[in-house]
C-alpha cells in the first residue's frame, strides 16, 4: 500500500498548527490568548499522527470486510470481525440489538458527551468484482460484492475512533464513543428500528460516513428522497391452470393488476417521486393457479406527508386489486427512511476539519485505475477529485429532484447528526454496480479512508473539547429543524426486522466466496493475495 509522503504529513500539520478551532458559532480567541485552544491544536496534531500510524490496520479493515461481500441481515463474518477488533481495543459490545442478529453497539468511555460513528456495512446482489481490475471480472460469477463500497466506512470509523480513544486515555479527557454499523442500509431496513428501540436516546451527536468520490458534507435538507418499504402478499385459491381454471383464484393476478394500476398512476404524481417493485412470488408452476403471489414496493417522496400518501394509494390500489381478483392482501413494512435533515453546527465544525485535512496525495498508479475505470465506462477520462467540496446548504424542496434514500434519516430527527463524504471510490462509477467495487480494495479507498479517519478525529476532539458545540447543535435542531415539522415514525409497533431477507442467495454463494476471503495472516494486502497488480493491468485484446 502507498502511504502518503513526509512532505504532505508535515504539510497537513502545519496547516492544523495555524487553524482555529472549528467552532461556527463561537469562533475561539486569537492564537496564543487561549490556552484551551492550543491545547486543542496540539491534540488534533496528535490525531493526525495517530491515524497515520495506523495505516497498516485500516487498510486490513478495509480489505478483510471487502472480502466478505455479504448481504443486507447477513453480514454475519462482517460483524463477527469488527466487533472483534473493538474488543480487542477495549470496546464493550452489544450484539443483536433492535432484534437484528448482525447489528451491535460497541461502546467506551464514560460521561458527556457520547459521541456516535456510524457508517453501513452491507453488500449488493451480482456486484462480486475482483478489486483493482478496471474491467467486469467477479472472482464468483453472480455472487453479491461491495457494488457500493459499504466495506469501508466503519474501518474508517474504527480507525478514527481508536486514535481519539488513546488521546482521551493520555490525556484524561472525559466522553463517551459509540461505533455502530448500519446493517441491511440496501434494503433501508435497520435504522428505523435502531430508532424506534431508543438506541440513540442518550447520544449527543452523530458522525455518520459514506463512501463517495469527493470528501464534503452539508446540513439542513439534503437531496434525494425518503421512503418506505411494503410487501403486499395476495392469498387465493388453487386449481387446476387447465383442467378447472374456474375454481381457482389467481394471486398473481391480483399483482399484475396492482402493478398494472400503479404504473398508470405514475403519470399522475410529483417528478420528485421514484416508485418500483419486484414480483418476490409469483406462483410455483404454470399448471397451478397461484394461490399466494407478493409483490414487493419502494415508495419514495421527499416529504414524509408525500411519503405517507403514495402508501395510501398504494394500499387503496391492493385492495381494489385483491376486490377484483376475489382474493385477500396483507401488508407488512420491511423498511422506511426519513428525508435527512443534518445539523449545520457539526456540518459546519466537520467542514472546517475537511479543509484542514484535504484530499488524499493521489499517486500516478490511482489515477492511472480511475482513468482505466472511466475508460470502461465511456466516462471522461478526468481521474480522481483533487479538491474538497464545499460546505452544502439545504436543499429546498422545490428543487429537490428526488433521487437515492438512506435510513440515517431517521437518526438525523433524533439527534444531531452529519454525513461525511470521504473519498474512497472513483468518479464515474455506477452505484449499485460491479464497478463501485473495482476501488474499494486499492491505495485509493485505504488513502481515502485515512483522510476521513483525520476529519472525523478531528471533529470528535472538538465536540470533546468545546461543550459550547454539543448546546449550539441541540439548539439548532430544536429551533430550527424540528421547529415545525416532529418526527413521526413510518415503522408501525407491530412491524418486525425483515432479517429473513437475502438468506437464499447468501445460502448460495457463501461456500463460493469463502476462498477467496483476505488472508491477513500470510498477505499483507488484498490484491497481494489476488494478483493483481497496481498500478492496473491492460485489458486483454477481445474482452
Amino acid at each position: 500500500m502507498r502511504v502518503p509522503t513526509r512532505l504532505a504529513t508535515l504539510t497537513l500539520l502545519l496547516t492544523l498548527a495555524a487553524m482555529p478551532s472549528a467552532a461556527p458559532q463561537n469562533p475561539a480567541p486569537a492564537r496564543g490568548a487561549d490556552p484551551v485552544d492550543a491545547r486543542l491544536q496540539a491534540l488534533k496534531r496528535q490525531a493526525i499522527a495517530e491515524v497515520d500510524a495506523m495505516q497498516a490496520l485500516t487498510q486490513q479493515m478495509i480489505d478483510q470486510v471487502f472480502s466478505f461481500g455479504e448481504l443486507g441481515f447477513q453480514e454475519i463474518e462482517t460483524s463477527r470481525y469488527l466487533t472483534g477488533v473493538l474488543r480487542k481495543n477495549g470496546f464493550t459490545v452489544t450484539e443483536g440489538v433492535a432484534g437484528i442478529p448482525t447489528a451491535w453497539f460497541a461502546s467506551w468511555g464514560a460521561g458527556k458527551p457520547v459521541i456516535a460513528l456510524g457508517s453501513d456495512i452491507d453488500g449488493l446482489p451480482q456486484t462480486n468484482q475482483k478489486p483493482g481490475i478496471p474491467w467486469h471480472e467477479p472472482l464468483v460469477e453472480g455472487a453479491p460484492g461491495h457494488g457500493e463500497g459499504h466495506n469501508s466506512g466503519v474501518p474508517m470509523n474504527i480507525t478514527a475512533a481508536l486514535a481519539v480513544k488513546r488521546l482521551m486515555e493520555r490525556e484524561k479527557i472525559g466522553g463517551t464513543i459509540i461505533v455502530w454499523p448500519g446493517v441491511a442500509e440496501e434494503l433501508v431496513a435497520a435504522k428505523a428500528f435502531y430508532v424506534r428501540d431508543g438506541l440513540f436516546k442518550d447520544v449527543d451527536v452523530v458522525l455518520f460516513s459514506h463512501v463517495a468520490s469527493s470528501m464534503g458534507v452539508s446540513w439542513g435538507a439534503a437531496a434525494g428522497n425518503g421512503l418506505v418499504s411494503i410487501e403486499y402478499a395476495f392469498k387465493g385459491q388453487s386449481a387446476h391452470s387447465a383442467g378447472v381454471p374456474w375454481r381457482g383464484r389467481s394471486a398473481l393476478d391480483a399483482v399484475e393488476l396492482m402493478n398494472a394500476g400503479w404504473n398508470f398512476r405514475r403519470e399522475h404524481l410529483r417528478l420528485q417521486q421514484r416508485s418500483h417493485y419486484v414480483i418476490t412470488d409469483g406462483g410455483d408452476q404454470p399448471n397451478v393457479v397461484p394461490s399466494t403471489a407478493s409483490v414487493w414496493y419502494y415508495f419514495r417522496e421527499t416529504e414524509y406527508p408525500r411519503i405517507k400518501e403514495m402508501w395510501d394509494i398504494g394500499n387503496r390500489m391492493a385492495d381494489a386489486a385483491a376486490m377484483m381478483t376475489d382474493t385477500t392482501v396483507t401488508s407488512r413494512v420491511l423498511g422506511a427512511a426519513w428525508p435527512q435533515h443534518f445539523n449545520k453546527v457539526v456540518a459546519e465544525t466537520a467542514h472546517a476539519n475537511i479543509k484542514a485535512v484535504g484530499m488524499p496525495k493521489w499517486d500516478d498508479a490511482d489515477q492511472a485505475l480511475a482513468r482505466a475505470v472511466q475508460r470502461e465506462l465511456k466516462q471522461a477520462e478526468r481521474g480522481l477529485e483533487s479538491e474538497v467540496g464545499r460546505l452544502g446548504e439545504p436543499v429546498r424542496d422545490e428543487d429537490n429532484r428526488g433521487g437515492g434514500s438512506d435510513d440515517i434519516g431517521d437518526v438525523s430527527w433524533v439527534v444531531p447528526t452529519i454525513t461525511l463524504r470521504y473519498p474512497a471510490n472513483i468518479p464515474g462509477a455506477i452505484g449499485h454496480h460491479w464497478s463501485s467495487g473495482i476501488a474499494m480494495a486499492t491505495p485509493i479507498a485505504h488513502k481515502g479512508c485515512a483522510a476521513g479517519a483525520k476529519v472525523h478525529a478531528l471533529t470528535m476532539l472538538d465536540l470533546l473539547l468545546t461543550p459550547a458545540l454539543v448546546k449550539q447543535a441541540w439548539e439548532y435542531y430544536a429551533s430550527v429543524q424540528t421547529k415545525d415539522q416532529q418526527y413521526t415514525p413510518l415503522v408501525r409497533p407491530e412491524d418486525r426486522p425483515a432479517t429473513f431477507l437475502n438468506t437464499k442467495i447468501m445460502a448460495e454463494y457463501r461456500e463460493k466466496m469463502k476462498p477467496f476471503y483476505f488472508d491477513s495472516s500470510r498477505y499483507k494486502t488484498y490484491l497481494e493475495q489476488l494478483g493483481v497488480p497496481y498500478p492496473p493491468p491492460v485489458k486483454p485484446t477481445g474482452r
